[in-house]
């Protein structure tokens, strides 16, 4: 069942989404060479509990970690660990989660580490501009389609696939809710987009196909060629005059 947030709710789900985006600023802040993602995933955890929330991802679904770190050929769900060593020219996803007062924030960005590739560089900004794609649609009485088809035409177009395993979704009082947000799809097709709703907009983008598979963790997912992935999402609320970002660190 589709989640409608009253004007309170919607007031208190902003603050989750605060803490969330200003915990993943800290986290791309720390990206350098030499940092384990162990390191990171502490600086993420102590700033969410210092805000007197709770890291989203900890635990849930037996999650061992506060942030998924995905580095490279991981797409999503990397678990954090201190032999997991950034070096220059890595990309590396983070995807961040906060509860506060009843309510989760949920947001995804890919940073650079040190100097990138061009290719990598044209991933990245590909990914980050397809998100803002599927932003654009997620007006009142558009439907999910018309989400998943800009984003898709957006990435198809450069030559690049989107995920399909995975996908967006609704969030709010629980981290995953519906309406289930794919990154393709076709245009004026699925759930009709209603004031109230707050959805997680999240492509995940590859650099060679779009398949991909799942280690021995039984979290890490990684591209099925080897070739780079990155991730970017936002906290997202419809309301009657347009897309309205939570995940902006203001």
């Amino acid at each position: 069942m589709v989640s409608i947030k009253t004007a309170r709710e919607l007031s208190l789900m902003k603050d989750a989404c605060r803490i969330s985006a200003e915990a993943l600023r800290a986290a791309g802040e720390a990206v350098k060479p030499g940092i384990s993602t162990y390191e990171i995933d502490t600086i993420v955890r102590k700033y969410i509990e210092k805000q007197g929330a709770k890291p989203s991802f900890l635990g849930y679904g037996g999650f061992p970690a506060s942030a998924c770190i995905s580095v490279n050929s991981v797409v999503i769900h990397g678990i954090p660990a201190k032999t997991a060593v950034l070096k220059e020219g890595d990309i590396v996803s983070i995807d961040v989660g906060a509860y506060y007062r009843g309510f989760h924030g949920d947001n995804a960005y890919t940073f650079p580490c040190g100097k990138i590739s061009e290719n990598a560089q044209r991933l990245l900004n590909a990914t980050k501009e397809s998100l803002y794609e599927g932003i654009k649609q997620a007006q009142a009485q558009n439907r999910i389609g018309d989400i998943g088809s800009a984003v898709q035409e957006y990435v198809e177009a450069r030559s690049y696939s989107v995920v399909r395993n995975y996908t967006g979704h609704g969030v709010g009082a629980k981290l995953h809710e519906d309406p289930s947000v794919p990154n393709y799809g076709t245009r004026g097709r699925g759930f009709k987009l209603l004031p109230g709703m707050t959805i997680a907009i999240e492509p995940m983008v590859n650099e060679g196909t779009h398949y991909t598979r799942v280690l021995g963790d039984k979290w890490t997912v990684v591209t099925l060629d080897g070739k780079l992935s990155a991730h970017f999402e936002h906290t997202v609320a419809i309301t009657p005059d347009g897309p309205r970002i939570l995940t902006l660190c203001e």
